[in-house]
């Protein structure tokens, strides 16, 4: 009798990722796809984010949870107090450390549904939890209830979907299951006591749209 074979442990799937490049590249050693790079998807985002993080008499100190590549986090640094920039994929990180630097930057390498995350004002988990399995989401969630402000971006369906269908971690989305995460539903539940959509892009009937939703928790 065959057993399954066990799902790989995210952190070498996200190596095998960007070792063999299967969100595309720009002809660097690390690429986090299309949508950390096309001008139509990170534009209005990062301007989005850049304007709540200004509405703020004092700067707030932000931890981004699945950096990637670091072509987004960089436009944000200089509005915080603090920039803690974190991902799984060891390389990656020690490649961000050497390509961009600010006295108010660090990058750690942590596996955020299992590590201790750093204490801040706000935390960004961009197109993240997307990739991720519902057990590993759930433990990630427990920990969010400690910031203030959660950024959270999902690339969902237009319209109606079941959300929250399971997957194992991977390259791929819930997109092709005519899903996506809503952390506000089942089996999740999170609470929280205000949502603001800060930023919507519609991609196409069949691509969907990408929503970036501000929560502020208890």
């Amino acid at each position: 009798m065959n057993r399954p074979k066990k799902p790989w442990p995210t952190k070498a799937v996200m190596q095998q990722i960007y070792e063999q490049k299967l969100w595309g590249t720009d002809g660097s050693d690390f690429y986090s796809g299309e949508g950390s790079h096309e001008e139509q998807i990170t534009k209005p985002y990062v301007e989005a984010v850049i304007n709540f993080l200004k509405s703020h008499d004092k700067k707030l100190t932000v931890c981004d949870l699945g950096c990637g590549d670091f072509n987004i986090g960089k436009h944000f640094v200089d509005y915080t107090k603090h920039y803690f920039a974190i991902d799984i994929v060891d390389e990656l990180i020690q490649r961000n450390k050497q390509l961009f630097k600010a006295e108010n930057l660090e990058f750690h390498c942590l596996d955020i549904s299992k590590d201790s995350l750093p204490k801040a004002d706000c935390v960004i988990l961009r197109q993240v939890l997307q990739h991720l399995s519902n057990s590993e989401i759930q433990d990630i969630l427990k920990k969010l209830s400690d910031y203030k402000y959660i950024i959270l971006t999902e690339h969902i369906p237009i319209g109606d979907f079941i959300p929250n269908k399971d997957k194992i971690a991977s390259q791929g989305i819930r997109l092709k299951q005519h899903s996506g995460v809503d952390i506000l539903a089942e089996p999740f539940n999170f609470e929280v006591k205000e949502t603001v959509v800060l930023n919507e892009i519609i991609l196409s009937e069949k691509d969907g749209r990408i929503v970036t939703t501000l929560f502020i928790s208890l």
